[in-house]
């Protein structure tokens, strides 16, 4: 995926980064030995080739000239605390990081190294798989979802730098009234006007209250963040958004209320253990459809993306939940 926020290196960077990282002596000699992985959406990865053979992944955060909306700041120091929390607490795979750089001295911007697990990305594949296989990978997924939700937090809110004694309805309420600033500051259509959905949020937020436990939240565990080999996951990746909060905020859970707009839900609830089933609930999910939906809109237009498509299906998505709400225009 193409996004201005990829902060590609040139090779000279790149050898630098590797040398600071692991010594002089794994500075990779010749050509081919860095490849860029082009499946993500916001950082650049690179698969790096190592002199003595190890194969690693180099992750680099957005240049800091380029603005990225306010939930995405600091992105980078996120995931390495998150890794670090999922390796102390949690039996989940996740890769080892090597090296962490955020002094900005080599580029713009932190990066660090990490493992390079040889697996294929299920988000990739999940196409071609026989349906019985792939709702095996689903389940799974929900059961080590389970366990990532096991982490808790002291705070709502931001892995780091998060303010205690705030409930979740205070800082998921502001989380969303930052998306809506960030629309509304880069002038994006949504379909609808801003003031309606703070209307609506405010109408709804009472069912916020009952989130009482702050737990680690990935909040993006998409297939496509999921790695695996020979019938099981091997590792999660990508955890630069994870959060404390409301566990039934995962991804596995947003078809729940918004049927048809992702995958089945009934293999991940399976392995999760657990569904939406009460109203506070289930409205809870409503609110998350739509902070998801807000994002997946105006987002577009801050990474520069030329092909509507993901902009177009937001906008219509966000549209159906709002009538959800018998919202009227």
């Amino acid at each position: 995926m193409e996004s201005i926020t990829k902060n590609r290196q040139p090779v000279a960077v790149l050898r630098a980064m590797v040398a600071r990282a692991y010594g002089d002596g794994q500075v990779p000699v010749g050509g081919g030995w860095a490849v860029e992985l082009d499946h993500g959406w916001f950082n650049v990865a690179y698969r790096i080739w190592l002199r003595d053979g190890r194969q690693v992944v180099l992750k680099i955060a957005p240049p800091a000239g380029v603005e990225v909306m306010t939930y995405e700041r600091d992105m980078m120091r996120t995931e390495v605390h998150a890794l670090a929390l999922i390796g102390q607490q949690t039996t989940v795979p996740v890769p080892e990081v090597h090296y962490y750089d955020p002094s900005r001295e080599l580029c713009d911007a932190d990066y660090f190294f990490m493992e390079y697990v040889d697996a294929d990305n299920l988000g990739i594949v999940m196409n071609r798989l026989p349906a019985a296989e792939y709702a095996g990978y689903a389940e799974a997924l929900g059961a080590v979802n389970r366990r990532l939700n096991q982490i808790k937090g002291g705070h709502f809110g931001r892995l780091l730098g998060g303010g205690s004694g705030a409930t979740w309805r205070q800082v998921f309420t502001g989380m969303l009234e930052d998306v809506l600033r960030d629309g509304q500051r880069r002038r994006v259509d949504i379909g609808v006007d801003y003031d309606a959905v703070r209307a609506v949020v405010a109408a709804h937020a009472d069912c916020l209250d009952e989130v009482v436990e702050p737990v680690l939240v990935e909040w993006d565990l998409w297939e496509s963040n999921v790695l695996i080999r020979d019938g099981a996951i091997v590792c999660v990746i990508d955890h630069e958004r994870a959060f404390f909060g409301d566990p039934l905020m995962e991804a596995g859970f947003t078809a729940t209320e918004l049927a048809g707009a992702f995958s089945d839900p009934e293999p991940f609830l399976r392995g999760y253990g657990h569904r939406p089933v009460t109203a506070a609930e289930r409205m809870r999910r409503r609110l998350y459809n739509l902070y998801l939906d807000l994002i997946m809109a105006i987002e577009t237009v801050y990474r520069g993306h030329t092909d509507a498509a993901q902009y177009n299906q937001a906008k219509a998505r966000l549209a159906t939940i709002m009538a959800g709400f018998d919202h009227r225009r």
